[in-house]
């Protein structure tokens, strides 16, 4: 690992990442282990390192795995749910699962078709449905918090992006952990500081099996393109990723941007009428206008 001047054997790397792992959620005052923690999961490699991980520490997890019908030829969400199953079984793990078929009868592809929005972007259809669906039952399981696997090299790609639109709604809220406020569930990125290849290297090493293949439609992501060009950066100069992202952070600890969140008070008088979430319109949330469409237009 170049960009920490350290190399490491088998035994000792998988003790080494996850006392990394460790000393950042307390120094992120990301959660406790007296609380309970909801952790999504994909069936790939980072979320199931990630959960695994946080097992090992002896934190209270439970993890949640949505079912969003992806075949495209590959059965792509029947295999990454067998791979998440198969990682709980093993290892006496509970997992729920939610399928978006089940629940409201339409695949995300076919939200896609029927959708501009989707036609135009899936991964931010996706991005929307998921973050509905894992918030709604964090808050339904009376979680203390929701933990995503979101890693290094993510973080890295998406602040990339906010920085080049200089999105200040979106940079003020790029921290390792968004706190819980009226109708939202604390969110929490335990793996915001671990690159994509320590990942990978851990789930490897613990005899993890995961997902193998890519999103059939992660070709449309931005976020891949972004994720290219930095690795040219990293590959160049070690530790770059890590500087970008932990600069950041100061930053924000700095007040380098304004905060663009809705004061609480506001947002717990502007629910939706649909599903309960909290909602900037005061009408239906963006969840709910994608399947309700027989309700006043008031509403």
């Amino acid at each position: 690992m170049r960009h920490h001047k350290l190399s490491l054997c088998a035994q000792h790397y998988l003790e080494w990442l996850p006392a990394q792992v460790e000393r950042f959620i307390q120094k992120q005052s990301l959660f406790t282990k007296e609380e309970r923690v909801l952790v999504a999961v994909s069936g790939g490699k980072d979320s199931l390192a990630l959960w695994d991980i946080l097992d090992r520490l002896g934190y209270q997890t439970k993890g949640l795995y949505i079912d969003l019908g992806i075949d495209e030829s590959i059965g792509y969400s029947a295999r990454s749910r067998e791979f998440a199953q198969q990682f709980a079984a093993e290892r006496g793990l509970k997992l729920s699962i939610v399928s978006l078929p089940g629940s409201h009868q339409e695949t995300l592809a076919e939200l896609a078709i029927r959708t501009k929005r989707g036609r135009e972007n899936p991964c931010s259809l996706c991005g929307l449905v998921k973050r509905h669906l894992f918030n709604q039952a964090a808050l339904d399981g009376g979680f203390d918090a929701l933990a995503t696997a979101h890693n290094l090299d993510d973080e890295a790609a998406i602040l990339l992006a906010n920085t080049l639109e200089w999105s200040l709604e979106h940079l003020s809220r790029g921290q390792p952990l968004l706190p819980a406020a009226p109708g939202f569930a604390r969110k929490v990125k335990p793996f915001a500081r671990v690159y994509e290849f320590e990942s990978a290297a851990y789930a490897f090493l613990r005899g993890i099996r995961w997902m193998p293949d890519e999103c059939p439609f992660s070709r449309e992501s931005k976020q891949i393109y972004y994720k290219s060009h930095f690795n040219e950066w990293e590959e160049e100069m070690p530790g770059a990723k890590l500087r970008f992202y932990n600069n950041y952070l100061k930053a924000l600890d700095a007040g380098a941007f304004p905060e663009r969140q809705e004061q609480a008070d506001a947002l717990d008088e502007r629910r939706c009428p649909n599903c309960g979430q909290p909602t900037t319109t005061g009408g239906l949330c963006a969840f709910c206008r994608i399947f309700v469409s027989d309700l006043p237009k008031n509403w």
